[in-house]
């Protein structure tokens, strides 16, 4: 064997590019991910602090995009939308999670593109639906929540896997379990338990979303750092 046959320590001998820069493609896409994350907190929060101010602990986020102001949260779905994608692409382009785990990979896409669908279908107020947009706004937000949660157990469980994930993979397994059993509490107990939980049904929801956010975040900015390391030096 000779000696450019061996793979490098700290490569993954699997896919043998594990320890090339970063393409300006993959670049361009997390550093995206990460912009566009903070432009969605900070739509949020000017979101909620618009008339006709919904409470954030009792009602769902989604109900931001109805009333007078309505089009600032319908924007932030298709931030959020956006930057899930741009996620997956800086993913795919500098790991091995799409061979590792291509049903992971295709829960997230569901939660992405479920967020462009939620700025097309408004909610209805409170928790009776009256109008078809409002059920199909409940029937895309609840796969699009199962997605996530699940997309993200089901490749956080890979990270070790990953020569270039290994240091984030304790944080990333944590942050998608929050993200699953939150998701569980909002959508089997809140219903089901309403003098405990009906009055944070919205805080709930927001604990969920948060936690997801957070994941994509936390792996994002992981995989940025690395980036950094692996760029060509200038002399």
């Amino acid at each position: 064997m000779s000696a450019s046959s061996v793979p490098r320590a700290g490569s993954d001998a699997s896919s043998g590019t594990q320890d090339a820069p970063f393409s300006l493609r993959a670049r361009l896409a997390l550093d995206l991910t990460v912009v566009l994350i903070g432009v969605y907190v900070v739509l949020d929060v000017i979101s909620q602090l618009l008339p006709p101010h919904y409470s954030p602990i009792s009602q769902a986020e989604s109900e931001l995009a109805v009333g007078p102001y309505g089009y600032v949260m319908t924007v932030n779905f298709v931030i959020r939308g956006a930057l899930s994608a741009s996620f997956l692409v800086g993913l795919n382009a500098t790991t091995r999670l799409w061979s590792r785990s291509r049903v992971g990979v295709a829960f997230l896409w569901v939660w992405a593109t479920g967020a462009f669908l939620l700025a097309a279908f408004p909610a209805d107020l409170g928790t009776t639906l009256t109008t078809l947009h409002g059920e199909l706004h409940f029937v895309v937000a609840f796969a699009a929540f199962v997605g996530a949660a699940v997309g993200a157990v089901l490749l956080a469980r890979h990270f070790r896997e990953e020569e270039r994930l290994k240091g984030a993979a304790t944080v990333s397994i944590i942050i998608a379990l929050v993200s699953l059993v939150s998701l569980v509490v909002f959508v089997t107990i809140t219903p089901r338990i309403p003098f405990l939980f009906e009055n944070a049904y919205g805080l709930i929801e927001r604990i969920f979303i948060g936690s997801v956010l957070l994941w994509i975040l936390q792996s994002s900015v992981h995989l940025v750092r690395v980036g950094r390391t692996l760029s060509p030096q200038r002399s």
